[in-house]
């Protein structure tokens, strides 16, 4: 039985422990070199040759540092990559196929990412070894597979790729939006998709003054438009309204339509749904190893990844499968009224939000839907106090817990010095309610500036939960989460208002998340950029068709596992739930 040991090195500490794992190793107390310190690393390193597998260096490890990993059989020789001794490893890749757009579902740190830079040649593959590949050795380890015929010419192929965060492109791009896309457009449709994706109005403006939503769309359009052969997306929906993220699908479908190749990674399953022709499931341990399974029709491959199970390879990978409700959740009033708001009004330059009346009742959680540019993000500053309005007033009462759109790394210091300045004392209650279901324990020894944009989210979220407040604001708590990870905090925000009988406003632009968390919805309409009006809290049924009746887009149900399917525009199903004015919920 092939069998891994992992390091992981963002938890490794070994100036601030007994080196346990070296200690009690009984490789290393009968004289064999099982676990040895590396001086020029710091770092333990384990043989796996000599590891017995008894598991007792992960057990002793106080930083829970090491796993040892015993993998199937049918794994052994079939490692296309490996991030270093003892680091994370990468079994299969996806299959890139012309004309088809194929995407790759699974849980953060499985390596969707690797395998896309794998295949885009910003890795190169080692097979498990020391040094990259070669090209013999690539052909022989793919033999008979069409990867072998992938890797035999991709040399010769133009390939582009945009990669998952795009924070860093105004650092990297300097200029203005359009003059980057003059730059880059080899197939002399930028205007076309620039107009589609809603950027037109921006191409005179410099990077560094564009939203996270319209980086994201420029970065999709400077992708689309070059000339290649295969095309790579990494997290294309991130900071998209349910709008945009319909038109980005549209505009990578139409890449396959051109006989292109196209290869996304996406946690979003709505748009996944939407955009993909078939789809891998990536299952493993997170920061340990992944394996990327065959592919299968997009239905079914979403399908499979919710429960849990892949049948052809027989492996069982998560121990409940995911089921949505299939009918709007309906919440008693009965409850004290919580709060309650009057007639806002704020102004800028350009742009001005209509807040009505509302009320809100104890343990409830709302969310707050829209496009992008409407004033949600103003309505919840509003809430905090951050902002002032124009006309009305806002006077809560209330404690105020903010978890902004975009968490910052500023602070300079560990997770666990920054969680203790923003919430006090970690007592136990906090690290089950809040710290432990957001997998934030093992990373409270990690610098907070080293975190990844998943991690920061989520020890954002913990920072906004773990306080004692009576709202709690949290702006896109979704962005740079994965499907488990989101339904995972839409369940613990659920339970943490319930507890506390307190109350929060949700903003979210992922529809299966919207709809799992939400009691009712506040909606916004009105113009992006110009102007934006509240409508409600309505309840779920109302509130979903009043939004996506903006949106123009509908809405069903797969039948196995209740989760939500965009209709093809203009198709049957679509324009009877149209007729109906029923854009969700049915039945």
């Amino acid at each position: 039985m092939p069998r891994i040991a992992i390091l992981d090195r963002d938890r490794c500490h070994p100036k601030k422990c007994a080196l346990e794992c070296q200690r009690y190793c009984p490789g290393v107390r009968t004289g064999d070199e099982t676990v040895v310190i590396d001086e020029r690393i710091r770092r333990p390193v384990i043989s796996e040759e000599l590891c017995s597998g008894c598991g007792i260096c992960s057990h002793k490890c106080p930083f829970k540092a090491i796993y040892i990993i015993n993998l199937p059989q049918e794994l052994e020789g079939r490692c296309v990559h490996r991030h270093g001794p003892n680091g994370f490893a990468l079994y299969g890749l996806p299959i890139p196929r012309g004309g088809r757009v194929t995407g790759l579902v699974g849980q953060n740190g499985m390596g969707k990412t690797t395998a896309l830079e794998t295949l885009a040649r910003k890795i190169k593959p080692n097979l498990g070894g020391p040094t990259p590949a070669s090209q013999g050795e690539l052909n022989e380890f793919f033999k008979g597979s069409e990867l072998q015929g992938y890797f035999a010419k991709i040399s010769g192929l133009k390939l582009t790729y945009k990669p998952q965060t795009i924070d860093k492109l105004p650092a990297a791009v300097k200029g203005k939006a359009g003059d980057l896309l003059k730059k880059v457009d080899e197939r002399g449709v930028a205007g076309e998709l620039a107009v589609e994706l809603g950027l037109r109005g921006v191409l005179g403006r410099e990077l560094k003054h564009l939203s996270g939503g319209e980086l994201q769309c420029l970065a999709i359009v400077a992708a689309a438009v070059r000339e290649a052969d295969v095309y790579y997306f990494d997290e294309p929906s991130s900071h998209l309204d349910v709008y945009q993220r319909l038109n980005v699908a549209r505009a990578i479908r139409g890449l396959a339509g051109a006989g292109k190749a196209v290869l996304v990674v996406e946690h979003d399953l709505a748009a996944l749904d939407y955009m993909c022709d078939q789809v891998h499931v990536i299952y493993g341990a997170p920061g340990a190893y992944g394996v990327i399974s065959e592919p299968r029709g997009v239905r079914v491959g979403i399908n499979v990844y919710l429960d849990g199970y892949l049948r052809e390879e027989n492996v069982r990978f998560r121990r409940e499968p995911i089921r949505f409700e299939v009918r709007p959740p309906i919440k008693a009033r009965a409850g004290r009224t919580f709060l309650k708001y009057g007639r806002l009004t704020k102004r800028f330059a350009g742009f001005e939000l209509k807040v009505q009346p509302g009320e809100i009742y104890a343990g409830e959680v709302v969310g707050v839907v829209g496009p992008n540019g409407i004033g949600k993000t103003t309505f919840i500053r509003l809430l905090a106090g951050e902002i002032k309005p124009t006309s009305g007033s806002v006077e809560l009462n209330l404690t105020v817990a903010h978890k902004q759109q975009y968490p910052r790394a500023g602070f300079e210091g560990t997770v666990d010095g920054w969680l203790r300045s923003t919430v006090g004392e970690l007592d136990q209650a906090l690290e089950v309610e809040v710290l432990e279901p957001l997998e934030v324990k093992p990373l409270l020894e990690r610098e907070l500036a080293t975190l990844s944009g998943g991690e920061l989210q989520r020890v954002a979220i913990a920072a906004c939960l773990g306080q004692k407040a009576d709202l709690y604001l949290l702006d896109e708590p979704s962005a740079y989460l994965d499907v488990e990870q989101r339904l995972s905090v839409a369940r613990m925000i659920r339970r943490v208002m319930e507890r506390r009988e307190a109350v929060a406003f949700v903003v979210d632009h992922d529809v299966l998340v919207v709809d799992y968390i939400s009691d009712r919805l506040l909606v916004f309409t009105g113009k992006p950029g110009s102007a934006g009006a509240t409508h409600g809290p309505l309840d779920m049924r109302g509130g979903m068709n009043l939004f996506l009746r903006e949106v123009g887009v509908t809405f069903r149900r797969d039948p196995h596992t209740g989760r939500a399917r965009a209709n093809k525009p203009g198709s049957s199903l679509d324009r009877e739930q149209k007729e109906k004015g029923e854009y969700f919920y049915l039945g």
